[in-house]
């Protein structure tokens, strides 16, 4: 008799805890996505600390700030609690997300493929995704161990065929050589 194994749930990540706002445990969320209504339908989500396993937590409300997003969770009721969260990632069950639309694509689907230059050439596998300063940038590592940064702008992403696993780039004259040099 075989046993069936259940697929493990598959968490998303959404943002990141920046820091308590107020003082009744409302936390800060930086969303990894254009807008901090990722969160909107959402009833639970997931806390994690670095190095420990995500914790469920009632969302029990939301709203935009600033661009940000303020949510409430009933594991933190008060200002302490709150700061103990403080760099904690933020995810929520892929299921219970809205369906991306033909041209969305969420990070972990991209992260790890390979990265080519518009006339042919293998730039590099994307290794990481992050917003910085409002812009989001990406983090090609190249054969030779440079890491290379990219903004994730349509003029300089020509296409992302997750099918055939590979990014198409067209990047500024330049930008290449000037991580590139020895």
């Amino acid at each position: 008799m075989s046993e069936e194994k259940l697929d493990p749930v598959k968490l998303v990540e959404l943002g990141r805890v920046q820091k308590p706002h107020g003082l009744r445990g409302e936390l800060c969320i930086e969303p990894y996505a254009d807008s901090p209504f990722i969160f909107e339908g959402l009833t639970r989500i997931y806390l994690r600390l670095p190095g420990k396993k995500p914790r469920p937590c009632v969302l029990e409300g939301w709203r935009a700030h600033q661009g940000r997003a303020l949510i409430t969770v009933d594991r933190s009721q008060g200002r302490d609690q709150a700061e103990a969260w403080r760099g904690a990632d933020v995810l929520a069950r892929e299921r219970d997300l809205p369906p991306l639309d033909e041209d969305e694509y969420r990070s972990e689907d991209l992260v790890g493929l390979p990265v080519m230059h518009v006339n042919g050439s293998r730039i590099g596998l994307l290794e990481d995704i992050r917003d910085v300063a409002g812009q989001e940038l990406w983090f090609i590592h190249d054969e030779a161990g440079n890491e290379i940064m990219l903004p994730a702008v349509d003029e300089f992403i020509l296409d992302i065929d997750i099918d055939a696993g590979v990014i198409l780039v067209d990047p500024p004259d330049g930008l290449l050589e000037l991580y590139q040099q020895p």
